[in-house]
């Protein structure tokens, strides 16, 4: 790899920590992402001269932090603007705020971007894009609508903000961004768990970040259970993900992984996350999802598995938090529990709900395929084929086709 390689390498594995130590600083996320650009053009310039730095991340941060303070001299009086980013002086090393009850940078910036100047799919989307480091097209694909429609949302959410302090929220105000923040936590799961684009099945790492704010959001809000319970989803499903791939990278589904290669400590802490959430009270969207990945993890096999729980808490899931996505996947249990032909009559209602959703056709060629109609099933799994932006997704779905 090339010292320009590495730069950008880095700089994709910092840039969320970025743009959030320096939000904190500057109080702009716009500012804050041209002040990390800025840091990455300094280390393009530099690296290949000077060398790679010891702590690449950490001198990527100073250098910003640097230019945050340029800026900020530049913009106005120079004491007056260093008291409102808290220090005396052009030290870099400032103290702790004594009065912040967020530690992690990163969960601030989740939290003071979840504005109630913004509706929820704009706080998802800004933060998704600014922090989470999806493209535009993955955040589409999360929200099942198109790149335009993103795009939009999160040009709207920019200017929205313009003049609005990206102060902490107080502790009283926390529940009330609970459920955008929460949205944002999930899809930079999702994102990680299954890749919306390109050679990769998985991305760990996202995966592995969305675990750890869900962890440090849980500590800062003990008494709701819908923080428990997404905790509990996360580490349930996060637990499959060493037996989701062959040896050849390969997609491995549910319901043929080798149980043994699943994380048993993630599945106790999801357990034990689980039973927090019920304890505190009646479980929300994530705790049911959670209590069905629950089924999965106390399931030895496959044949196990206690699919008429499952109906029943995607029934309640579908009362909860409807969309054509839960629908899709009560119709999905349903076919394991009742049978392939009750759950391709509740597929069939979805149709045009899912026009571009990959994982419709896919459900369908399954259950047809276990109906003996082989044909059709080839069909809906070429057609599941050429939906998908993933290539690891794509050869799953082409050689399900074949094997029809």
């Amino acid at each position: 790899m090339d010292v320009r390689d590495t730069v950008e390498a880095v700089f994709r594995i910092e840039s969320a920590r970025l743009v959030a130590g320096l939000a904190r600083i500057v109080r702009d996320v716009g500012l804050a992402e041209e002040l990390a650009q800025d840091a990455l053009v300094i280390a393009l310039e530099q690296w290949p001269v000077r060398g790679v730095p010891d702590d690449p991340g950490p001198w990527l941060m100073a250098t910003a932090k640097h230019r945050a303070v340029d800026a900020l001299r530049r913009r106005a009086n120079h004491d007056r603007k260093l008291a409102v980013i808290g220090v005396t002086d052009v030290t870099l090393d400032e103290e702790p705020d004594v009065d912040d009850h967020v530690r992690d940078d990163l969960l601030r910036l989740i939290l003071t971007a979840c504005h109630p100047a913004l509706t929820t799919e704009s706080q998802v989307a800004l933060i998704l894009r600014t922090l989470g480091g999806l493209s535009t097209a993955a955040i589409a694909r999360s929200f099942l609508t198109t790149e335009a429609t993103v795009s939009q949302r999160i040009l709207r959410a920019k200017r929205a903000l313009t003049g609005v302090a990206f102060e902490l929220p107080a502790p009283a105000e926390l529940p009330a961004r609970l459920t955008a923040a929460l949205g944002v936590i999930y899809l930079i799961f999702n994102e990680g768990y299954s890749a919306s684009a390109g050679d990769d099945w998985a991305r760990p790492q996202l995966c592995e970040e969305a675990i750890r704010l869900g962890r440090v959001m849980a500590g800062l809000l003990p008494s709701e259970p819908e923080v428990h319970g997404l905790c509990a989803l996360m580490e349930l499903q996060a637990a499959r993900i060493p037996a989701r791939t062959a040896a050849d990278g390969s997609p491995v589904l549910l319901m043929d992984q080798d149980r043994r290669r699943w994380d048993r400590l993630l599945i106790r802490r999801g357990l034990a996350a689980l039973s927090a959430a019920e304890t505190l009270g009646t479980l929300g969207p994530y705790g049911l999802q959670a209590a069905i990945a629950a089924c999965h993890a106390r399931a030895p096999r496959p044949a196990d598995t206690d699919w008429d729980r499952i109906v029943a808490l995607y029934r309640l899931l579908a009362h909860v938090a409807p969309s054509a996505v839960v629908r899709l996947n009560l119709a999905v249990a349903v076919g394991m529990a009742s049978g392939p032909s009750a759950g391709l009559a509740l597929l069939d209602e979805l149709d045009g709900a899912l026009a571009n959703y990959p994982y419709l056709p896919a459900a369908r060629g399954d259950l047809l395929e276990r109906l003996g109609r082989h044909e059709e099933a080839r069909a809906e799994f070429a057609r599941a084929a050429a939906l998908t932006r993933n290539e690891r997704e794509r050869s799953l779905f082409l050689a399900r086709a074949s094997a029809s």
